[in-house]
């Protein structure tokens, strides 16, 4: 823990001196391409400082308070590593191995944070782990690993004090590929494959985080909607998730102060321990795999599509068009884990994608575990998100989805359900369609027509259901193997 600390204040040639980057600045990250980069430290008023990285050269004159900034010109991708060399006076950094290529921020709670070692897939590629154009920032958070039970006084005192997040840049090997994110490796590997640009994952999940701490505090307070989620302690605050109130007291006490204490379910922790430091660069785009903890109380479910829309727009703030690509629940038994209103949270994320431009859900209630919150195939979560990156980001003509529900109609004594994404409609793993229901209870028998599904019946129903189960077998899916997400869809004459 005391080395991740090192990295967090400091950079590796600033132990001593004055000439000092910013934390965020270490070996071995990658940079964003075609963009400017602003780099920013600290040296003697008055001296100049020098950069020198990948043929640009710069300077800038220290400012009476100490800091300096300087700008890059936008930068190609280069998969070879390159050192950039910053001097002031006698002093000099060498930041050495860097790439540019592009950044990814790995957001979400526990199945995204799924480290490789337990992944289905991992020991097939134990003979091939290095992977010279993905680079990891992985750091440790204070609370990892702890559940039901209080914080040791070592971790009270290092949060308080504005401790969080620790930890450096990686090169992905042998030693390091084993506790990083599952999805955030598969989608890496499946998009360096594709387009030769290294990849640089900026994982900030949290085990059990609500969405609520992803989002900046000051986009919360600016909601009409939202606002009542940062007033007064929040701990004790009704309009946040019980499960993360509940996590919070067991790890942090009871606590009565006007906010409550630090720890990183509070609203907008996260964002400013993490994100915020990263806001002054670019970034490719969002991957995010959330939402358990917010699915547990109605109110959450329906509130979540908007909140979803605050933390994009507040992020796009920083990251002007900044595409985000989000994991769709998976399906569970609800006999042994609360979610029963897990078909209706998944319905909400599909209608994410109606809502917000440059989005994209990987649908992963088929590959779920019956009673298991973390399915173990992270290949397939991660390769659906990078389907999607590939197809709206990369400009591939990749197909990035399964089937997604465009309308329902009914016409001489049938539903007519109509998709996007349809070429080849078919039923995985079976000839028997499953999954479809006109109550949201009981099967009906749904077949093919072309592109189209129907489903005959004598009456009209008011809505047509599909997956509607916290475990679904439902099994429809297009040419190239992908999914249909679940739906609850009004019927039109």
């Amino acid at each position: 823990m005391v080395r991740g600390i090192a990295w967090l204040i400091l950079t590796p040639a600033l132990a001593f001196g004055q000439l000092k980057t910013a934390p965020e600045w270490m070996d071995h990250m990658v940079l964003q391409r075609g963009k400017s980069l602003t780099i920013e430290g600290k040296a003697i008023p008055g001296q100049t400082v020098h950069i020198t990285f990948s043929g640009q050269k710069h300077t800038a004159s220290t400012a009476g308070d100490s800091s300096w900034r300087i700008q890059l010109r936008p930068l190609p991708a280069n998969a070879k590593p390159g050192d950039m060399l910053i001097t002031a006076g006698k002093e000099r950094i060498k930041l050495r191995d860097l790439l540019v290529g592009d950044v990814w921020l790995c957001l979400g709670q526990s199945n995204m944070e799924f480290s490789m070692s337990g992944e289905a897939h991992f020991t097939s590629l134990q003979p091939f782990v290095d992977r010279t154009l993905v680079r990891q920032y992985n750091p440790r958070y204070i609370g990892k690993g702890i559940y039901g039970t209080a914080f040791p006084d070592s971790m009270v005192r290092l949060i308080d004090s504005g401790i969080f997040y620790t930890g450096a840049w990686e090169r992905c090997d042998s030693t390091s590929i084993r506790s990083m994110s599952a999805v955030a490796f598969y989608f890496a590997e499946q998009v360096t494959k594709r387009t030769g640009v290294p990849i640089g994952l900026v994982h900030l999940a949290i085990g059990g985080a609500p969405l609520e701490t992803f989002i900046p505090k000051e986009a919360l307070a600016a909601d009409p909607t939202f606002t009542h989620k940062v007033r007064g302690n929040w701990l004790q605050n009704m309009h946040l998730p019980n499960w993360a109130r509940e996590r919070g007291r067991q790890n942090r006490g009871d606590d009565s102060g006007d906010a409550g204490p630090a720890h990183g379910y509070n609203p907008g922790f996260a964002f400013d321990k993490g994100l915020r430091r990263l806001t002054g660069n670019p970034v490719a785009g969002i991957l995010f795999y959330q939402g358990e903890t917010n699915a547990q109380e109605e109110a959450r479910v329906e509130e979540y599509g908007r909140l979803f829309r605050v933390m994009v727009e507040a992020y796009r703030h920083y990251w002007p068009g900044a595409p985000c690509y989000f994991v769709q629940l998976s399906s569970i038994d609800s006999t042994k884990y609360r979610s029963q209103l897990w078909p209706a949270f998944r319905d909400g994320q599909r209608r994410i994608l109606q809502d917000i431009p440059h989005t994209g859900m990987a649908v992963s209630s088929d590959i779920g575990a019956l009673h298991d919150v973390h399915p173990a195939n992270k290949k397939t979560v991660g390769e659906r998100l990078a389907a999607w990156a590939l197809h709206d980001y990369y400009g591939f003509a990749d197909v990035p989805s399964g089937p997604l529900v465009q309308k329902a109609a009914y016409v001489a004594g049938k539903v007519i359900i109509h998709f996007n994404w349809a070429e080849g409609l078919q039923p995985a793993g079976s000839a028997l369609l499953k999954g479809f229901s006109l109550d949201g209870v009981h099967p009906a028998t749904a077949i093919i027509r072309g592109n189209r599904v129907e489903i005959t019946t004598p009456e009209r129903p008011a809505f047509v259901y599909y997956g509607w189960q916290p475990f679904t077998d439902a099994n429809l899916q297009n040419t190239t193997g992908l999914p249909a997400s679940t739906f609850r869809l009004r019927i039109e004459p």
